[in-house]
């Protein structure tokens, strides 16, 4: 019998209209969105139906709005009969797994998700700070290199998302990304390349944000999870909230260690994953890091009865 862990997909996920379906097609999903916006005190849903796409990006409303979508899928597939032993999100997506696991209530993920946007938004001015995929080298190599240029240049550059085996995001001042994108193609990156986000998100620059985060979590009621989280910070199994709550504020400006989190859950026994929310991101990522690994996108109405059909027994 399959071993299943559910998936929440990260920034970068979000796309207008998402979500629309499902509340069109299951009631529960609409009420998760209207409780969710009822909560924020905003039209959230709104925005993730019919944009603007420019609004839809800000960080502030991408990280709300993506959680939404994640839970309206995750309860509409709890409805059905659908269970996970284990929980786990990138980046971002660690507060919709800390939801589906029982460890806070939606709303109050909402409203945190929304501060942590805001926060770091605010870490680093537009401009000064940015992000870079490089695929092709190992992951050594590129820490290496941001430690190369970090030393020569007195400027923040680091390895800020293990994605997958070759596929590492890095973060830092716009002066180092832009050296460390050069020398990852002269030593022999397949590409390398800048990503379109407004922040050096899991770097040492986002140290500000996390510090004004950090009231914010101490100050949550969390509760024990029904199912471990895999934390983003150390690939490790936790279930107490003070566990959840160390490595929600931890994960703000360390790296996010996603290949080593679907390696340790792969080593756990788990073998099926579901990726609940926007895209199907993650599950490309579980297939680059274990093509043994069966995936399943759910974040439609087409997907999630696919899931339904082929996993609720």
């Amino acid at each position: 019998m399959a071993r299943i862990a559910a998936l929440f997909p990260g920034q970068g996920s979000q796309k207008v209209g998402m979500g629309h379906d499902l509340a069109d097609r299951w009631p529960t999903a609409a009420s998760v969105f209207a409780e969710i916006d009822s909560g924020l005190g905003a039209g959230l849903s709104e925005l993730c139906w019919n944009g603007p796409e420019e609004e839809l990006r800000l960080t502030t409303n991408t990280q709300p709005a993506l959680l939404a979508h994640s839970v309206a899928a995750w309860q509409v597939l709890a409805e059905s009969g659908f269970r996970a032993e284990a929980v786990a999100g990138h980046s971002l997506g660690e507060y919709s797994a800390v939801v589906a696991a029982g460890g806070l209530g939606a709303v109050d993920a909402a409203r945190t998700v929304r501060e942590r946007g805001r926060l770091m938004q605010q870490a680093v001015p537009v401009g000064e700070g940015a992000m870079a995929a490089v695929l092709g080298l190992d992951d050594e190599v590129v820490v290496g290199i941001c430690d190369e240029i970090s030393a020569a240049l007195g400027e923040a550059v680091v390895a800020a998302n293990f994605n997958s085996p070759g596929q590492v995001v890095i973060a830092g001042t716009a002066g180092a990304v832009d050296r460390a994108i050069e020398v990852c193609k002269e030593r022999g990156a397949r590409r390398a390349l800048p990503l379109p986000v407004s922040a050096p998100f899991h770097s040492p620059l986002m140290a500000p944000a996390r510090e004004g985060l950090e009231p914010t979590l101490r100050e949550l009621a969390f509760a024990d999870l029904a199912v471990p989280v895999y934390r983003n910070v150390d690939a490790s199994p936790v279930s107490s909230p003070d566990e959840v709550r160390d490595g929600l504020i931890r994960q703000v400006d360390a790296p996010v260690l996603w290949s080593q989190t679907i390696a340790r859950l792969r080593a756990d026994g788990f073998d099926t994953f579901v990726e609940i929310g926007a895209g199907n991101v993650l599950c490309g990522l579980v297939k680059r890091i274990d093509r043994s690994a069966t995936s399943y996108p759910a974040g439609t109405v087409e997907s999630i009865e696919n899931v339904i059909s082929e996993l609720v027994t």
